[in-house]
């Protein structure tokens, strides 16, 4: 049998148990069989993302079908029926479902993914990475810091894989100068997958996980894109040179002169500008919010419309688009809806003593908790296993109001998925990189183990200023 099916029959199978069982042997008082469907469908989502016996952008599309087919108002009505409504449970309205397919945060990352394409067909990122990268020099230390800045710049607007893959080109040639035997190839190596982690960080479009968390970032959490960027890049600039400083130490350079010859000139044509107009008006009417009163979705329309209305990113170009990501979080989006409309999500919080724990324990536990389990699964999978009952642990309990409440965990969570990368499956970029070659397993972990550390340390002392400051 193989390891592939196997995986596929636990991850069925356990899940199929589950609601085989009687509702009553879960020991949950009050625990409706629309609650019991939404734990099945937790536990199919944790171990498919987990295993991975389907592609996760798979398993997110069939937990959107499954929450349709029993636990919508419209779904399969033999299994939904019930004589006693108190029993049976609350059933989650199936446009507010599909919904998600088009939610406003769907819509603010296809956006940057249009922004990003254009960027990329009208040669911006290499042209901008070429002007960045000459003020640097030739010093092979300096010339490294360059590259993560640039590399962090790029992903917070781009997505952390394409950038990774852009600037491990640049890199390419740069590698065969070093001298045979010189550990700073693997210092260059891993500065850009580890720069491209931290820099999607910087804003609410730079890494999926941040839109998850703005599901749950609405009403009195509210934040805007200038809000977020206001605390995400401080603490991306001091995470960036801590990993380069990591890497210096770890992976000591040699090689005593680097040349970066990146070629490339600007398009100066009608299309071009345009894509270099609306790229920075975009940015600019996503921080300045306040002045115009458009939210960050509203916003995020400007390049979908423009670039496609003048034909700048045509049909041909839509194919191109990481619709695997948007599905990935859209099945996120609906399996806490799933979680919050059937109640479910309050109730299991409601099972745990949470309230008789310190909230600095809290706190502890589950950052600790997202940054393991994001070393070993996909950051946005892990985000969108836990967010939905972070979101409803800070809403439930008001010992948190003092360390900033929901807001704060939602965001201190959010980056603690974010900032796991030790191994190469830990991300995208971390995976890239591996693939080149130049570095091993045990490289990428010693160095990626104490980025990891100190990132969480930092997101903690960030939240805790940001606490004092009045931020939350």
């Amino acid at each position: 049998m193989s390891a592939k099916l196997i995986k596929l029959i636990i991850s069925i199978g356990i899940p199929v148990i589950i609601l085989l069982l009687p509702v009553s042997s879960f020991g949950i008082d009050g625990l409706t069989i629309v609650e019991q469907r939404v734990i099945a469908i937790f536990f199919f989502a944790a171990l498919f993302w987990i295993l991975e016996p389907i592609p996760i952008y798979a398993t997110s599309l069939v937990i959107i079908f499954l929450e349709l087919f029993m636990i919508s108002t419209k779904g399969f009505k033999p299994i939904l029926t019930s004589n006693d409504p108190e029993t049976f449970g609350n059933l989650v309205d199936y446009k507010v479902i599909m919904h998600t397919f088009a939610s406003p945060i769907i819509l603010l990352f296809l956006g940057g993914f249009f922004l990003a394409m254009a960027a990329t067909k009208y040669r911006l990122d290499q042209n901008l990475a070429r002007v960045f990268l000459k003020p640097f020099g030739e010093n092979p230390k300096m010339v490294m810091l360059g590259i993560m800045i640039i590399t962090a710049i790029f992903s917070m607007f781009m997505s952390n894989t394409a950038t990774t893959a852009m600037m491990l080109s640049i890199l390419a040639p740069v590698l065969a100068v070093f001298l045979p035997g010189d550990k700073g190839r693997i210092a260059f190596t891993l500065a850009i997958p580890f720069a491209a982690n931290v820099g999607g960080i910087g804003t609410p479009i730079g890494t999926p996980p941040n839109a998850v968390a703005l599901k749950y970032l609405v009403g009195d959490s509210y934040i805007s894109f200038g809000q977020w960027m206001s605390f995400a890049v401080p603490y991306v600039v001091i995470l960036l040179f801590v990993a380069w400083g990591v890497l210096l130490v770890f992976f000591p350079i040699k090689t005593d002169k680097i040349k970066l010859n990146i070629k490339g000139s600007w398009l100066k044509n009608r299309k071009a500008y345009i894509v270099y107009a609306t790229f920075a008006l975009t940015i600019i009417l996503w921080l300045t919010d306040f002045l115009h009163g458009m939210n960050s979705y509203i916003v995020a329309m400007l390049p979908v419309a423009v670039f496609s209305a003048l034909d700048i990113i045509n049909k041909n170009d839509l194919k191109n688009i990481s619709w695997d990501v948007l599905w990935l979080v859209s099945g996120g989006i609906a399996l806490g809806l799933g979680l919050e409309g059937s109640g479910l999500a309050e109730r299991l919080i409601s099972v745990i003593p949470f309230d008789t724990y310190s909230p600095m324990v809290i706190i502890l536990l589950v950052t600790v908790v997202a940054m393991m389990m994001a070393n070993f699964m996909s950051h946005t999978a892990t985000a969108n296993l836990l967010l939905p009952l972070v979101a409803a642990l800070g809403t439930s309990l008001s010992s948190l109001e003092a360390f900033g409440g929901n807001k704060m965990i939602i965001l201190v969570v959010t980056v603690s998925c974010s900032i796991s990368m030790a191994l190469p499956i830990s991300t995208p970029p971390n995976a890239l990189a591996f693939a080149t070659g130049g570095v091993e397993t045990k490289h990428m972990a010693k160095s990626g183990i104490i980025v990891t550390i100190i990132g969480l340390l930092l997101n903690y002392l960030t939240m805790y200023v940001l606490n004092i400051i009045g931020f939350f």
